[in-house]
């Protein structure tokens, strides 16, 4: 798969533009790129993070900025917040401020299908990174994200690989609002399954799957609430870093981060740090800078009336403390 290298770059202006092939019915403007050449401004594209607390999304942002200012739009970054009215609220903003197309993580999967219509409605294409659209009545051009359901089977995979020899009681620490965090799980969930249908393999059965809210004060409660339903609980699986690293949090609290251990997802640069420290053992891990400079690639070729997949998956990798070991981002870090 292609990986692009990009800078960290936040520009955010209100162009007024019409909603045909991305051309601005205003006055165009200048911009100076991050190699300091002038760029000239043909419009804006809005984008509507879940959430910019969460640096995997800071980092799609920040690389979608940089690629959109390449082609000549400059990006409206905001923060939806976990939040579905918010978000469409949002989304109504970029409808009256004209922008050429929007971008989304929806913060609810289903609920946010009246909001794209609207954007459907008055010609503005919408497309979704990381987190997909699951609904009929509005159209999405194209959703470029990991593949999670191959990341989630990666992640089962691991936990197989852990418990094998003496099995053992699990807890999953959900965000279930996320069609990717259904499909981590799901893929998760189908591993364990394989691994306790054949005879005579000591079984891994999950006991519990309680909503981590993807976030580290969240995930620290799931664990808690896990852990205080089963004192015999010898793993987690959470569906991103952050609510891993809550869990982790807690269970240093109470003396049990050597009997559970923890597998999460995401592999951003506090996520593996926590992998070489020993804190988690291991993430499949996603590549955010591919997932936004694909996302403007396909806009910019929406605009340009070419053919675009609409789906485009790039798959996860398992990260070990080895692999850790070896990172040169984590000798920069030292």
């Amino acid at each position: 798969m292609r990986r692009l290298d990009c800078c960290s770059l936040l520009l955010i202006s209100l162009v007024w533009m019409g909603c045909g092939k991305g051309e601005s019915s205003g006055p165009r403007g200048t911009d100076v790129g991050s190699t300091g050449e002038s760029v000239t401004i043909k419009g804006t594209i809005g984008y509507s993070a879940l959430t910019l607390t969460n640096p995997f999304f800071k980092v799609i942002a920040d690389t979608m900025t940089e690629e959109a200012l390449k082609h000549g739009y400059e990006l409206i970054v905001v923060s939806g917040e976990r939040d579905v009215k918010t978000q469409a609220d949002q989304i109504d903003d970029f409808i009256v401020k004209g922008v050429a197309a929007i971008i989304l993580n929806p913060c609810d999967s289903k609920s946010i299908g009246p909001a794209i219509k609207r954007a459907n409605e008055k010609g503005i294409p919408v497309f979704t990174n990381d987190l997909a659209y699951d609904g009929k009545d509005a159209k999405v051009v194209c959703h470029v994200a990991t593949d999670n359901l191959q990341g989630g089977r990666l992640a089962g995979d691991a936990m197989v690989l852990m418990l094998k020899e003496t099995g053992g009681d699990v807890a999953v620490l959900h965000f279930p609002q996320a069609e990717s965090c259904q499909l981590r799980v799901k893929g998760f969930t189908e591993k364990l399954a394989a691994h306790n249908a054949v005879d005579g393999n000591p079984q891994i059965n999950i006991v519990s799957t309680l909503d981590g809210g993807g976030a580290r004060e969240e995930g620290f409660t799931a664990a808690k609430d896990a852990l205080g339903a089963n004192q015999d609980l010898a793993a987690i699986f959470a569906i991103n870093d952050p609510s891993a690293q809550g869990a982790r949090a807690y269970l240093e609290s109470v003396g049990k981060e050597d009997q559970v251990r923890i597998i999460g997802f995401d592999g951003f640069i506090t996520g593996k740090q926590a992998i070489l420290e020993g804190k988690i053992v291991c993430d499949p891990i996603q590549f955010p800078d591919q997932i936004g400079a694909i996302t403007i690639e396909m806009i910019v070729k929406h605009f340009d009336g070419d053919d675009v997949e609409p789906e485009i998956l790039i798959p996860s990798e398992l990260y070990y403390k080895a692999d850790a070991e070896a990172d040169p981002a984590l000798q920069q870090k030292e």
